[in-house]
């Protein structure tokens, strides 16, 4: 929506938001519409952002007033977390839900209704109760139609929205103390120029890091840009030993990675090994009577948890890798043969058209499915009002919000449907903070003479195979060392290779002028060093964190 400009430096702005999902789309139209000066830059389109690919819902209590599904939503929460969520966080996020979901509705954000006009409720994995708000299987989809739609109505007005623009990094108001806060970015324009934007306040909302794996449901844009841009700024970065892997991913090649949403479990779907299922239909399967049809009894499920498949993503994902190594299969089968298929249908018509094309019909057949790299739990730690820290105090000019920032909420695993919820509470938090330090004369103020990138005497990139052989050499071994299950061998191991592919692209880096490929490159290569040493730090078996050198009765024969 913008036109590039032969100049180096662009209008200055009052905030600056990085990434255009749910958390950076919310934040943005608050702050415009209460009076400040925005500007949006994302590296692709507008609506290219996980939130876009997000199927189940967000997770709600509605009724301020019910104490006790208040407080089961925060047990819940808590019991995901492993111990390690911040109870007055969880508390307060799940206090806030109705009354942020009621501002998604204002934006036009349309959820599912029952027969009886009210909000059709789902539940899943982890949950106790039906709680998820949803649009069908498209749920974060719609968001983003919602969200996208007011700002292009804005963009007329002076909302400025740079697409196809890459940021290259934050910009300190002293270079040499981070402590100094942050006072605009560098960005990459789709002409190659690089731009100097000043800003009283960066917000980072670009979203997680699951490119750092061969096999994730995030979009090819999740190279944890705000991660590590915060990191190299001197933000503080936590938690990065928890990265969550969905059980349920659809097991085909494809350029387009899909998620089975967990809600399909949540409505009755069951997971089976190919050997669990041949041997349930060789018994009769549905038709074998009330018992002996149900496949939850012969599901590998239950001999990991009384939940059976609607347990919480740590324990199905590592339950499925698990029976995964031992049959040597490439997947699982999410079955739905017992449930009606017409119901399926009209519930999950996005799930269905997908599957369709590769002739699986729901009901009748089962979905191949295995675990995927989902969401980044950690990421820069910000307080109550998502504002970053610098070694525990406030970093000035700088949040975070979304999948890039760690709240507290999530502990050691997220719990469904928590993440959208976590990204409009903590928004709408930051651009009210934003909003007062605007009317109170608080924000900080501009700097102006920023220095430029300095490029002129850099060479052009000639040829990128190097670049592209290291990043599937990075990915493959994050996969293979630092995926679902660790060791200490395992994360050694990762941790020279990490370095060796550091050695090839720093020289680069320093010697040629950037480009998008280097840039997400160079922020996944920080991001695995913040994973790796955070797993070898780790030295108990918590949550999403599995080292088979520490005590892991789980995966006893």
């Amino acid at each position: 929506m913008a036109a590039d400009s032969q100049e180096k430096s662009l209008t200055a702005v009052d905030v600056a938001v990085i990434g255009s999902g749910i958390a950076g789309l919310f934040l943005a139209l608050r702050c415009y519409r209460n009076g400040l000066s925005v500007a949006i830059v994302t590296k692709k389109s507008l609506s290219t952002s996980s939130t876009n690919w997000a199927q189940g819902g967000i997770a709600g209590v509605l009724d301020i007033d019910d104490e006790g599904a208040l407080e089961a939503h925060v047990q819940d929460t808590l019991a995901s977390g492993a111990g390690l969520c911040d109870e007055g966080v969880v508390r307060a996020v799940v206090f806030d839900a109705a009354a942020r979901i009621g501002d998604l509705v204002e934006h036009g954000v349309e959820f599912d209704l029952s027969a009886d006009g009210l909000y059709d409720m789902a539940r899943e994995g982890g949950h106790s109760d039906k709680r998820i708000l949803h649009s069908r299987d498209r749920t974060g989809a719609e968001i983003e139609r919602a969200l996208t739609q007011g700002a292009a109505s804005e963009y007329e007005s002076g909302l400025r929205i740079l697409e196809n623009w890459m940021v290259l990094d934050l910009i300190r108001r002293d270079l040499d103390d981070p402590s100094s806060g942050v006072a605009g970015l560098w960005c990459l324009a789709p002409s190659g120029k690089v731009h100097t934007l000043a800003a009283r306040a960066v917000v980072l909302a670009s979203g997680g890091a699951g490119m750092l794996h061969l096999s994730t449901t995030n979009p090819a844009v999740a190279t944890g840009d705000g991660i590590a841009m915060g990191h190299r700024a001197g933000a503080d970065v936590s938690d990065m030993e928890f990265i969550q892997f969905h059980p349920t991913a659809l097991a085909v090649e494809s350029a387009t990675p899909f998620l089975i949403s967990e809600a399909m479990r949540g409505h009755g779907a069951v997971l089976m090994t190919p050997s669990e299922h041949a041997a349930w239909r060789a018994a009769g399967g549905v038709s074998a009577g009330s018992a002996a049809g149900n496949p939850n009894a012969s599901s590998y499920m239950r001999r990991y948890s009384e939940k059976g498949s609607l347990d919480t993503r740590d324990v199905v994902a590592r339950a499925t890798d698990r029976e995964m190594k031992r049959s040597g299969d490439s997947h699982v089968l999410l079955v739905t043969e017992h449930l009606d298929a017409v119901e399926l249908m009209e519930e999950f018509p996005t799930i269905a058209a997908r599957v369709a094309k590769l002739g699986i019909r729901l009901g009748p057949d089962p979905i191949p499915v295995r675990p995927a790299a989902h969401y980044m739990v950690g990421g820069v730690v910000v307080d109550s009002a998502g504002r970053a820290l610098c070694e525990g105090a406030i970093m000035p000019g700088l949040y975070a919000v979304g999948e890039v920032a760690r709240t507290g909420l999530h502990g050691a695993n997220r719990l469904a449907s928590n993440s959208l919820l976590e990204a409009v509470v903590y928004s709408e938090r930051a651009a009210s903070d934003l909003i007062r330090k605007a009317e109170n004369g608080e924000l900080p103020a501009l700097v102006e003479d920023l220095p430029r990138w300095r490029d002129d005497d850099l060479d052009v990139l000639a040829e990128h195979g190097t670049l592209h052989t290291d990043l599937q050499a990075l990915r493959s071994m994050m996969t293979n060392d630092v995926g679902l299950v660790k060791s200490d061998a395992r994360l050694a191991r990762a941790k020279r290779r990490i370095a060796h592919i550091r050695s090839e692209v720093v020289p680069l880096w320093h010697a040629t002028k950037p480009t998008q490929t280097m840039v997400e490159l160079r922020n996944l290569i920080i991001c695995a060093e913040l994973v790796i040493e955070a797993s070898m730090l780790r030295r108990e078996n918590v949550g999403l964190h599995y080292n088979l050198d520490l005590d892991c009765p789980e995966f006893e024969d």
